[in-house]
This record gives C-alpha cells, structure tokens and sequence, in this order.
C-alpha cells in the first residue's frame, strides 16, 4: 500500500463529532510498562512487559455552537470535564475498512490559549482508564447513517479466522426513534456459502438516545472471529448517525 497524508482525518470524543474543530492531533500513544527481572547471571537488563497504558492530545479551535443547538462542537463536547469515562476515536479518512484508534479514556483537561495573534485554540489531554487503547479497522466508513434496519457492507480482516477475540467500540451522534441494536456479524466467505451470523458478545446495548459510547470485546481470549465482518442494525427509529471500530486480535491477549 503507498504512503498516506493525514488529509481527510476524524476525531470523535464521547458521542461527538469534533474532526472538523480540530487543529492538530499532537500525540497518540500506547506506551507499556516494563518491569525488570534481570537475573544475577545475566549481562545486560531483562524485563517483562507490565501493565498497557494510552493517552492522546489535541488541540482545537473554539467553536461554541448555536445555543441550545444539535451540532457537533468541540466546546459543547468538551466544556464539561466529566469525572466520568469518555470514548475517543481517530479515524485515517473515512473509509470502510480503514485504519482506527480507538480507547476508553478520562479527559484530563480543557486549557485555553489566545495567542497574541488573536488566535484561540484549546489543548485537551485523555489518558486510558481500564483498558489500554485498540488499534482496529473502521467497521462503519466513518460516521453511518441508517434511517431504517440496514445490513451494512464487510470488511475483509484479508486472513482467515483467528482465535483470539476481539474489542470493538461505538459511538452514536444522533437518534431518532424509539430504539435501535447496534451489532456485528462474521462470515468466513462473505456470504458465498456461509451466511453472515451474529459473532457472540457482539451486540451493543439497545440505544434510545444520542450521544452515547459503549466498548464491548469477547467473553473469551479464545474465541474465533472470522475473516469478513459487518455491522447491522434492528429496531424502530427513522434515524442513527453512529461510528464503529473493530479489532480482531491476531495473537493471543489480555482483553
């Protein structure tokens, strides 16, 4: 595959689209701690691997929305500095397939600089919590739009089924209706001869309002995922506007 500019790039945070509001993406980072266990017979250092970290900074632009309004902005998005646990998403493009960072994440803090330009931007701080952060593929092309149940189109993971589970995250960015599932499916061929089935673990709680996140993965580090995969939605709603990214590990995890 050639080499790729960031050009086209989406950033979403907590059930919001900010991609737009953002100016740089100053670090991603997925960092592990080692623990030393250097033996006296040994010549140099060992160590092991320890517990997995991630932390992403950004900077945006100030954008305050309409009052009262839908649209997506980093202040509406960003302002509160929940105590709670928040999702972030970057995306290479939006393509169906494409690559993804995904990891569930506290926002650490919201910091104005007017510059003597008259510039004035904010930098923003999230650190993993729980979990470590998932490179994946994007499941949906970017941010999805159904206004009625849709089988969505697969990606092909480009080898056969692996037995080491899975994490996938969701974003949703508006809803209307009365409730809409959100789930993916598998087929080893793309339905050639084995019809997509639900891929076990991987349905999402039945969303009712937007926005909203969720991160589900496999009940088990052994379990086998196939090599297409899709995302479907059910239910009772004339909207979703929603994002999902999926990770089938290649070699054996802790989920």
């Amino acid at each position: 595959m050639a080499k790729q500019s960031g050009l086209g790039d989406q950033l979403f945070i907590g059930g919001y689209d900010i991609g737009a509001d953002t100016a740089s993406i100053g670090t991603i980072s997925t960092p592990r701690a080692t623990l030393p266990s250097t033996g006296i017979t040994a010549f140099a250092n060992e160590r092991m691997f320890g517990q997995r970290d991630a932390n992403a900074e950004f900077t945006t632009y100030f954008n305050p929305g309409p009052v009262g309004g839908p649209v997506d902005n980093e202040h509406k998005a960003l302002r509160g500095l929940p105590y709670t646990d928040t999702q972030l998403m970057y995306l290479r493009g939006s393509g169906l397939g494409n690559e993804a960072f995904s990891m569930v994440a506290k926002q650490l803090n919201y910091d104005p600089q007017r510059g003597d330009d008259g510039a004035l931007t904010f930098g923003v701080s999230a650190q993993s919590n729980g979990f470590g952060a998932d490179w994946g593929y994007q499941a949906t092309p970017g941010k999805r739009s159904d206004t009625t149940a849709t089988n969505g189109t697969s990606i092909d993971l480009l080898v056969g089924s692996s037995s080491f589970g899975f994490q996938a995250y969701l974003q949703v960015f508006s809803f209307t209706g009365t409730s809409v599932t959100i789930k993916l499916q598998e087929s080893s061929d793309n339905a050639v001869g084995d019809p997509f089935a639900d891929i076990t673990g991987g349905a999402f709680t039945v969303v009712s309002a937007a926005p909203t996140f969720e991160r589900i993965q496999s009940a088990s580090a052994t379990q086998t995922v196939e090599r297409y995969v899709r995302v479907i939605t059910t239910g009772t709603f004339s909207q979703c506007s929603f994002a999902v990214t999926f990770t089938r590990n290649d070699a054996a995890r802790v989920l």
